[in-house]
This record gives C-alpha cells, structure tokens and sequence, in this order.
C-alpha cells in the first residue's frame, strides 16, 4: 500500500535539492532552453508552482485546471520571471501543496486528474514526487537520472511499465536491469521483446527522456512509446 506521509517527506527532500541547485543559476540561466523542446528553464520552474497548485485542487475536491488552455497560458506567463521570483513561486507553492496534504483526509478516496484520470489520493504525493524529480533532471543543471533516489527510480519504471501495459501499440516486452524484471505492452502471445539496460536509461526511455540507445533489445526492435 502507497505510503503517502513517507511520499510527502521524499517530495520535501527533493524540493530542497531543487531549490539548492537552481539557486545558484542567474536570471540569463533561466531564460535558456531546458532539456523539454520549446520549453526554457523559466518554463520548467513555472510548470513547477502551477503543477503544485494544480495538485492542491485535486486534494481539495476542485479540478485540477480550469482548462489545458489556461494551464499553457499560466506556464507562458510565468516564464520569462526573474530567478528570484521563480524561486519564491516554486518555494511557496510547494509549501501550499505540503500544507494541503497535512489536513486530515480519507487517503483511500478517488480523485481527479487531467483528462478524466482518476487515482486514489494516496498515490499524489507521489506524483508530485515524479514531478519534482524529472523536471529538476529536465532544467539540464547537473541532475542527471542517474543522479535520482533508487527508491524513485524503481517506483517510476513500476508505474510507467504499468501504464503501457495493455496498451495496444506497444509490443509485449520485458524489461530487466539484470536484476529486477518487468513487463509491459501487450498481452503475452507474440513474440517477446526483451529490453536491457540501467535503471537510468530504463526510465529515460520509459519516461521519454532517452531515445533508448543505451539499452540492448533481444527478440526484436525497441517499442516505440506513445507519448505519456
């Protein structure tokens, strides 16, 4: 069972790390682009506050945003803010989340995320942890996945391999770091696809982070992965 009140103290822990590193970036460092197409580090660190508070609305019973839209249109307003400010926003907003989590609640109810994704309460802490952890490795300030808690990185490829199971683009495959084993995609039946590799490069590909050349594939071509 998720332990929600251990997942708040990891997502305490890895605010503090972000914040430490972005802390010493300077206002032109945020303007440059970070490791998400399109996006600048401003991007990243605004996405960052709007997803806290976007997570206190789920908690709370409220949509988690008014709309996709206004989502975008909030992330491109913030941007282009001076490091300080985006610091303060991401600092504040993550205390608001904290906050909100630590009023008494039914951990078991479901809730609402984007696009009609229900989960039960229990597990946003952990997504929030998700958030924090990718997006820090995402500003390309020295964070690397190999860089991530253990804990996290095995708890992320659990997710992601479960979210692309069943999935009916995405071939049957087992993925090993020659230790630990998963499996993914379609149901078993056909061919089997096994993917090796670290624990870092199995997440970037899961994740989309890495294009998967650091893995060696058997039985077949490395799935191509629908977009998260």
């Amino acid at each position: 069972m998720t332990d929600h009140a251990r997942d708040l103290a990891s997502v305490r822990d890895a605010t503090e790390r972000l914040l430490t590193a972005v802390a010493k970036m300077d206002n032109a460092a945020v303007t440059e682009p970070s490791r998400l197409p399109g996006w600048s580090r401003g991007h990243v660190l605004a996405h960052l506050a709007r997803n806290a508070d976007a997570l206190v609305n789920v908690l709370e019973g409220r949509p988690m945003y008014v709309s996709g839209e206004a989502r975008d249109a909030d992330i491109e307003r913030d941007a282009p803010r001076p490091l300080d400010d985006q610091l303060a926003d991401v600092r504040e907003s993550a205390a608001d989340f904290q906050e909100a989590a630590a009023v008494p609640a039914d951990w078991s109810r479901a809730v609402e995320l984007r696009n009609g994704v229900t989960d039960s309460a229990s597990r946003v802490p952990f997504r929030r942890w998700v958030e924090v952890e990718l997006h820090h490795v995402d500003l390309g300030i020295g964070y690397e996945l190999e860089d991530l808690p253990a804990e996290f990185t095995e708890r992320e490829i659990d997710f992601l391999a479960d979210r692309f199971t069943g999935h009916p683009d995405v071939p049957h495959t087992r993925l090993t770091d020659g230790t630990r084993a998963w499996s993914t995609g379609r149901a078993a039946g056909e061919a089997e696809i096994t993917v090796t590799g670290s624990p870092a490069d199995l997440l970037g590909w899961l994740a989309g982070r890495r294009d998967g050349s650091g893995l060696t594939v058997e039985g077949g071509t490395l799935p191509s992965l629908p977009p998260l």
